[in-house]
């Protein structure tokens, strides 16, 4: 079959490089896709919210599966679109209808689903710019750190956690008042924080059946030991030491399947990934947040660790026949590092010339998140976390010193990149022992 994929950034890269691979894939497009995809694949300049153009696209070229890969088109109800005309009965769409979508569209519709189902998350309170003022006061009863989350879609960069109560007051009026974020800030949620470790547990589903693939742990700090800004992603591992079985049985029965059911009691068709945020409270697992794709950088070590055609995934999933399917992984750990533009998450500058991405690297994949390539045919930087390298070893000390090594090699004017990935599991594994 022809398969459109849609998106430009390392999790689009990542899950591309899976598709390519299988027997099933005639001809694969990317939009509009980076410089890494377009190795392999046919990118595509479409925007991302245009599902007319989208659609013709798909028509002209006889595409069979869109797998969606950004949240803003499944919040925008590309899903629907497709589902509302009979001209593309015959496309399969991988990704959640508008509605289910709100799971990440709206952190205030998602913590009120979770209390609906009886789902373990933070206690929280919703405010507007009509309750500022309550908002003020309602900071001044908790203890920090301060949670607070613009409600809506922010490019990852809507959550603040900030350790003074007169900082997040001043916080809330710039996000409420001052529309820090936009619109997503028209509404901010603030949360109860949680003292744990994080995770990231992801989800393929038909909306009935579901394989619950390998785990992950990302690092969104800007700067080692997690200092600095938030950002979409700087490195990621998978597995995660303490998901073991146990504490996974745990996410399966008290999250996953509850989410599922409360699905399907309130209509809302999921066919897709569904990300759930964790936290790991002294062995008990909270949702800290939903995300109705896969998350980045994650994907870019979830999915080398699966050993199974993805297209026969996605295409059971689409048809739901999940159940039918068996997933096999990688037993290799997968570590991560992004590589990112001087300046990131701030302004930064773009076009810079990339060097060393010709070296050929034995179980590394060099996964472009943020590249282009200019007028003479060199690829250059076009976003703020610009690539990173995913290694697969027998241990994590060793997948970690591959992809070190594999960054050395490769270079631009204002490169950076955290030195200290994965060095909390290690920490945690050897604590273990």
């Amino acid at each position: 079959m022809n398969i459109l994929l849609i998106g430009s950034g390392g999790r689009e890269h990542a899950i591309a490089l899976k598709l390519a691979e299988s027997p099933r894939c005639r001809t694969l497009y990317v939009a509009p896709g980076n410089a890494g995809t377009a190795a392999f694949a046919r990118n595509v300049d479409l925007r991302i919210d245009d599902f007319e153009a989208i659609g013709s696209f798909v028509l002209r070229n006889s595409v069979r599966l869109v797998v969606v890969g950004p949240e803003a088109p499944l919040v925008g109800g590309i899903t629907d679109f497709f589902a509302a005309n009979s001209q593309y009965r015959d496309v399969l769409v991988l990704g959640p209808c508008r509605d289910a979508a709100r799971l990440e569209g709206s952190k205030d519709f998602a913590k009120a689903f979770m209390a609906r189902h009886s789902i373990p998350t933070a206690e929280y309170r919703t405010f507007t710019r009509e309750t500022l003022s309550e908002g003020q006061d309602y900071l001044a009863t908790l203890s920090a750190p301060y949670v607070l989350k613009a409600d809506g879609l922010a490019a990852g960069k809507g959550v603040l956690i900030l350790d003074d109560l007169a900082d997040a007051q001043r916080a809330l009026v710039e996000m409420l008042q001052d529309a820090k974020f936009g619109e997503a800030s028209s509404r901010v949620v603030i949360e109860q924080y949680l003292q744990g470790i994080e995770l990231s547990c992801f989800v393929l589903t038909d909306g009935t059946h579901y394989k619950i693939l390998p785990a992950a742990k990302d690092y969104k700090r800007v700067g080692d030991g997690d200092t600095g800004l938030n950002t979409g992603g700087m490195g990621a591992v998978s597995p995660v030491p303490f998901a073991d079985r146990e504490f996974m049985n745990k996410v399966e029965q008290r999250i996953v399947l509850p989410t599922l059911r409360g699905l399907r009691a309130e209509k809302m068709r999921y066919c897709g990934f569904l990300f759930v945020g964790l936290m790991n409270c002294g062995g008990d697992p909270y949702v800290v947040e939903y995300n109705v794709r896969m998350g980045d950088p994650e994907t870019e070590v979830v999915f080398p660790r699966i050993a199974e055609d993805v297209v026969e995934l996605f295409d059971a999933t689409c048809r739901g026949r999940l159940t039918n399917r068996q997933l096999q992984v990688d037993p290799r750990t997968a570590a991560c590092v992004m590589a990112v533009a001087d300046g990131y998450p701030g302004s930064y500058a773009k076009g810079a010339v990339i060097s060393g991405l010709d070296t050929p690297l034995e179980h590394s994949l060099v996964i472009h998140a943020g590249t282009a390539t200019d007028s003479a045919g060199r690829i250059v930087t076009a976003g703020g976390r610009v690539l990173c390298v995913t290694s697969l070893a027998s241990t994590l000390p060793e997948a970690l010193l591959k992809s070190y090594q594999a960054l050395d090699g490769i270079q631009w004017d204002g490169m950076r990149y955290r030195h200290d990935i994965g060095q909390d599991l290690l920490a945690y594994q050897i604590g273990q022992q």
